[in-house]
């Protein structure tokens, strides 16, 4: 049997696929073949696991051709699927699988593909409206459909050995003689805002909240995370903190995903916005704090033990956009530091290891 899974175009959303992914792989063992159909680029978000046999490149806005729809469906015809799973509730992703030849094609019946689908899944509505189900429980629910049993939705991602090296000669650098194990926590902020700048907290907050975690912690250290596209705002977060125990992903020339991943499993604490990080922080059961604005909190809800979401309960919020309608970006600037630094050192407080007692002397 062959089954390709569509995937996400947005990082958190893929990562949030993993505990469907992991199942299928679970339930249909060496039976079965699996294919990812995604952008080239998460092919290292998967480094580390054996979840699929192969890889078909997709990403609908790319200018390289190979990667684009024809080219995905044309792979597909060339290697017959029995099965689609079909993550994302797009048109093109039903289009991509019918016009692939997919023989069952399974996602959720929205966006007027349900003629596209053979196994269409009804959403629930109250009313008109379709009710909010996070991407982890949409894509188990793709699952069940095709007779995997359910399991927890606890997101899963890997490292790879070559990860962990990068990451010891990254901090190595950035903290000379410095080790969480002897030390302080590794702490780690991710104001990420690749979605829009309505989920972004804002420099100057990240840099105070720098301040008073590292006064609770003064042996901390601190790691701005970013992407390619974020590196002039860690910078300023960087030198707005003016700490030598702040430092950043800013100058690194490459930022694989790797890197990224043994970062964010490492830290003992993750402080970051609704991104992608904050998926792979929990895919490592990372403590997080999580700083919720214009998105609605049950779209990224995921089984993670040590989570702690801070939002403003506004008459504005959520409103799903990427710029703030009304220009004031309550829902985040009105998240104040003393909340996030009194979250994150209680988190600590219960996550990190206990002190070991002195010796006892002669």
């Amino acid at each position: 049997m062959h089954i390709a899974v569509i995937l996400p175009r947005w990082v958190g959303d893929l990562v949030m696929s993993t505990p469907m992914i992991r199942a299928v792989r679970r339930h249909y063992g060496e039976s079965a073949r699996l294919t990812a159909v995604m952008k080239p680029l998460y092919a290292e978000i998967f480094a580390g696991t054996d979840w699929f046999d192969g890889l078909i490149p997709y990403d609908r806005h790319s200018r390289d051709r190979g990667s684009q729809f024809a080219a995905a469906a044309a792979a597909l015809r060339a290697d017959p699927v029995d099965i689609a799973l079909l993550v994302p509730n797009s048109l093109s992703s039903a289009a991509l699988a019918w016009w692939g030849g997919c023989r069952r094609r399974v996602g959720y019946a929205r966006h007027g593909r349900r003629l596209l689908l053979t196994d269409p899944l009804a959403p629930t509505r109250r009313g008109w409206k379709v009710e909010p189900l996070s991407t982890t429980q949409h894509a188990m629910d793709l699952a069940e459909r095709i007779g995997v049993p359910p399991e927890p939705l606890t997101l899963h991602l890997a490292t790879t050995p070559d990860d962990e090296t990068l990451l010891d000669n990254v901090l190595g650098n950035f903290f000379p003689g410095w080790s969480p194990t002897a030390a302080g926590p590794l702490m780690v902020f991710n104001d990420n805002a690749a979605y829009g700048p309505a989920k972004a907290w804002g420099t100057d907050r990240f840099a105070a909240l720098a301040g008073r975690l590292l006064s609770a912690h003064p042996q901390g250290r601190v790691v701005v995370h970013c992407g390619p596209g974020d590196r002039n705002e860690a910078r300023a977060l960087v030198t707005a903190a003016a700490d030598p125990r702040v430092s950043s992903l800013a100058e690194e020339a490459s930022l694989p995903f790797g890197l990224s991943k043994a970062l964010l499993r490492r830290a003992a604490v993750v402080v970051t916005t609704d991104s992608g990080p904050r998926h792979i922080a929990a895919a490592f059961a990372t403590p997080t704090v999580v700083l919720q604005g214009p998105m609605d909190p049950r779209l990224g809800m995921s089984d993670h033990r040590y989570f702690v979401e801070l939002r403003r309960d506004l008459p504005c919020s959520p409103c799903g956009r990427r710029t703030c309608p009304l220009g004031h970006h309550d829902c985040m600037v009105g998240l104040t530091v003393d909340q996030v630094a009194e979250a994150t050192l209680d988190l600590l407080a219960q996550t990190l290891p206990s002190p070991r007692p002195a010796p006892e002397t002669a």
